[in-house]
């Protein structure tokens, strides 16, 4: 499957504002975001009005950026939200946050989901007492997450048992610090979620 190669740091830029595809070096001085807030490549001396179709693709992109997917695969997701019923852009929202690789950089087990993505490729997850290597599986209400008893000999679990303690846990996920198992308490809502998107303008996007 294709990836995305270049500076991530690129793509906050295109955007206009921080996606934490670094993690805590967002948060930094270090951030390019603070160092260059210029958009990459040449900069033209007078600014060319964006249209709507251009507003419409910049939040796509924005969001496809923030939870590390390629196109396709973005676009066969939302094409499952629209099968669901209800509100079209909320219901893409919910399936983006649905990812396990979300769903362990939520939790606190990474500093972002491009770390997340690795660890469970690399099988150091557990999903309901199963060790699975797909990111992109969507996680349901109940379902429980915990790393694999050959990952807890890591250095980086015994790191994070210790950092732990500093990070919040969003309210429909619960976590067990000492022993670093988190569950899914129910499905999250839009009103859950602090979203950097519209939902609705990529609606608009994908109709024309």
């Amino acid at each position: 499957m294709g990836r995305y190669t270049a500076a991530v740091c690129r793509l906050c830029r295109r955007s206009g504002e921080k996606l934490m595809l670094k993690g805590s070096r967002c948060l930094t001085p270090k951030c390019a975001m603070d160092r260059q807030g210029k958009p990459p490549g040449q900069q033209l001396r007078r600014r060319r009005r964006v249209s709507d179709r251009g507003l419409q693709l910049r939040e796509k992109q924005k969001a496809r950026n923030t939870y590390g997917m390629m196109e396709r695969q973005f676009r066969q997701l939302f094409a499952q939200a629209e099968r669901q019923s209800g509100i079209t852009g909320e219901n893409l929202l919910v399936l983006l946050e649905r990812r396990l690789d979300n769903v362990i950089y939520r939790l606190g087990f990474a500093d972002s989901r491009s770390q997340a993505r690795q660890l469970v490729q690399h099988g150091h997850i557990m999903l309901n007492g199963r060790k699975t290597d797909i990111p992109s599986c969507l996680v349901k209400e109940g379902d429980t997450i915990n790393w694999r008893e050959g990952s807890t000999k890591t250095e980086y679990y015994k790191q994070l048992l210790q950092s732990i303690e500093s990070k919040s846990v969003l309210s429909w996920l619960s976590l067990d610090r000492q022993n670093l198992v988190g569950q899914v308490l129910s499905l999250p809502t839009s009103d859950d979620i602090d979203a950097k998107f519209e939902g609705k303008t990529i609606v608009e996007y994908y109709s024309r």
